[in-house]
């Protein structure tokens, strides 16, 4: 049996900065930190070294910030309490900044069909997806089927003047598939603000682009899901996030079964048929929060069901990779993509 964590050494995307071989005179400043539960790796182009150090040092104190403050599974975060408040039937303050994530969070999940759901906190920890390290352990049926038959959705949770509640005392919130997404986007607003003209937020994995690496575009890789190395590299223009959910980041082997973290919640099992979904999402206001969230759906829809679950996220940019490592992929994304191997037999849709 084997057994994965959230190690920093995994992500979902590899940031290959092709552009750098040859020019290290350039003025790139990287800084890594282990947050999230993952590596996060910021990099600024065309700031001095003091400059870019104090700002990536500011972005990593709010991802740190919110960490602490969203951490499901840590006694006494704001997440916690709201969390000991649903399941006792009580009304609990919340931040504006985590009234406005709730709402979102709801509203992505209404557009999902329910697929993106982190209401079902229970069956996240029933599996021990909640910790760091995790046993290769399979829950009781009955027990699985009875946080199903409840039913937790983000339509049970109300969140009016600074107060929020639940319906339904079964909803646990894990915001683990939504806070990257919204630290994306806070990363991308304050380096604008502050005037910075070429940077890469990536946050195990989900990315965002502000500007350029110089006179070029940034350029990733697609992290192959049982290889190591990149499957594809493409360019990620300015504004442009990009999302992966993969079975490798997080999961256990028993018995020949690998089982991953991304749950569906309408079975309680661990999402199958699926190595790997990556999104491209164009510049907006939440393309961040959207790149994190919108791979959730795909993925669990497996491939019958992954290009209308594109459609219903207003995803146009979308590669899978079923379970025998076959890739997948719209024509949109088609022709961004430049894959590593050649003579890959590629199976395109609409």
């Amino acid at each position: 049996m084997r057994l994965r964590g959230r190690v920093g050494w995994i992500v979902a995307l590899i940031v290959t900065l092709l552009a750098l071989a040859g020019c290290g005179r350039e003025p790139l400043h990287q800084s890594q930190a282990y947050v999230f539960g993952t590596l996060v790796d910021i990099s600024i182009y065309g700031e001095s070294e003091e400059r870019a150090r104090e700002l990536s040092g500011h972005v990593q104190q709010e991802f740190q910030r919110l960490h602490d403050q969203l951490h499901a599974w840590k006694a006494g975060s704001e997440l916690d309490r709201l969390n000991a408040a649903f399941a006792a039937g009580k009304t609990a303050e919340v931040s504006p900044e985590l009234a406005g994530m709730l709402k979102d969070a709801t509203r992505l999940s209404e557009q999902s069909g329910g697929l993106f759901n982190p209401a079902i906190g229970h069956l996240i920890q029933l599996w021990g997806f909640h910790r760091d390290e995790f046993a290769p352990v399979r829950p009781d049926p009955s027990e699985i089927q009875k946080w199903v038959d409840v039913n937790p959705r983000m339509a049970d949770i109300l969140v009016e003047n600074g107060q929020a509640a639940s319906r339904n005392p079964a909803v646990k919130l894990d915001l683990g598939g939504y806070a990257k997404g919204w630290a994306l986007d806070l990363a991308a607003d304050y380096l604008r603000q502050q005037g910075v003209k070429g940077a890469l937020v990536n946050i195990g994995g989900n990315i965002i682009a502000i500007g350029k690496h110089g006179e070029r575009p940034w350029r990733v890789g697609i992290q192959h899901p049982r290889k190591p190395g990149p499957l594809a590299t493409l360019e990620l223009p300015d504004g442009w996030a990009i999302g992966t959910s993969g079975d490798y980041q997080r999961f256990f082997e028993l018995d020949g079964q690998r089982y991953c973290h991304i749950i569906d919640p309408r079975n309680g099992q661990p999402a199958q048929g699926v190595q790997a979904v990556t999104i491209l999402v164009p510049p907006g206001p939440h393309a961040g929060t959207l790149s994190d969230v919108a791979s959730k759906p795909l993925f669990i829809s497996g491939l019958a069901g992954w290009h209308k679950a594109a459609s219903d996220m207003g995803i146009t940019h979308a590669l899978l990779v079923d379970e025998q490592g076959g890739p997948h992929l719209t024509r949109a994304m088609k022709q961004r993509l430049h894959f590593t191997q050649k003579n890959v037999a590629l199976e395109e849709l609409p």
